[in-house]
């Protein structure tokens, strides 16, 4: 039997996401995205636990995220955890564990400019390299029933 690696995030992203060109032309991009959950302790005071997610995303996804995504962006995001590892500069070896992306959907009205997408409310989906936005209001039309 296979088993299953997949990770569901909502969050916020924790700075501007880096860049860069792969040797094929493909672009990956990566940012640390904050999801933080908030739970009441035993005094009755709000609690928050912040946990910080290392997201990649290649190809068609990485240029939309360069088009649009900004420091605080909410963001809705699926895909795998791999960790791998890599030797510093000082020859120690260190692992890393990182989201790497296959689905996204920007959140919120935040600070993005997307044609179709501006108004509060609304949600743009990135899926298997296809950018697609829709507004809330058009979501009834989308129902099966």
């Amino acid at each position: 039997m296979a088993g299953i690696n997949k990770a569901i995030l909502v969050g916020n992203l924790g700075k501007d996401p880096e860049i860069r060109s792969l040797n094929d032309g493909r672009k990956v991009a990566n940012f640390p995205l904050a999801t933080t959950e908030s739970y009441k302790n035993k005094n009755g005071e709000r609690v928050d636990n912040t946990e910080w997610h290392n997201v990649v995303f290649y190809g068609p996804i990485a240029e939309v995220i360069e088009k649009y995504l900004r420091k605080g962006s909410q963001l809705y995001v699926e895909g795998k955890i791999r960790t791998r590892s890599y030797d510093d500069k000082d020859g120690n070896k260190k692992y890393i564990t990182e989201i790497i992306g296959d689905q996204m959907t920007m959140l919120g009205g935040g600070n993005r400019t997307t044609t179709g997408a501006e108004a509060v409310g609304t949600a743009a989906t990135v899926e298997n390299g296809t950018y697609a936005a829709s507004a809330a209001g058009d979501a009834a039309d989308d129902l099966p029933f």
